[in-house]
């Protein structure tokens, strides 16, 4: 018999997403706007963009990754180094894939220019991943099904 494991909730999915990327967005702005000599409004509405494309992907993947977990008997915030390490590369590859074609376009760059964009970014955020969602596990961390069950 397997047992039942919490899983975050929707609305926790969201704060996660939206929390995510505004920090993110507060670091890239400025570092994009000085490296492609463009207005932070230029910068930002491509940040905007990218990011509202990656806040549909982290929905989704993060559901997916948490079913996975709940599979195996465990909850996301339970998550091992390895795991987590395979959950922000499985993430930031899926968000290059995605992002190629936006670069190009937005910043009038040729696919390996903007190639060499994205994995400069990627190589940022992998690490911000990780240690984003390793803090936001301690900050919000999942409650146990018995937690669950007091507060209803």
């Amino acid at each position: 018999m397997s047992k039942t494991v919490a899983l975050r909730t929707g609305k926790d999915r969201l704060r996660y997403s939206i929390t995510f990327e505004l920090i993110l967005m507060a670091f890239l702005i400025p570092a994009g706007a000085a490296f492609f000599e463009r207005s932070f409004t230029d910068i930002g509405v491509l940040g905007l963009v990218v990011s509202l494309k990656a806040m549909l992907i982290s929905l989704i993947y993060n559901w997916v990754f948490d079913q996975v977990d709940a599979r195996n008997g465990r909850v996301s915030s339970d998550r091992a180094a390895g795991a987590r390490i395979l959950h922000a590369v499985g993430f930031e590859l899926t968000l290059v894939l995605t992002s190629l074609p936006i670069y190009a376009w937005w910043l009038d760059l040729t696919i390996l220019e903007a190639l060499a964009t994205d994995l400069v970014v990627t190589s940022f955020v992998v690490a911000y991943t990780y240690l984003f969602t390793l803090a936001y596990d301690r900050v919000f961390p999942v409650l146990s099904n018995s937690a669950i069950d007091r507060a209803s």
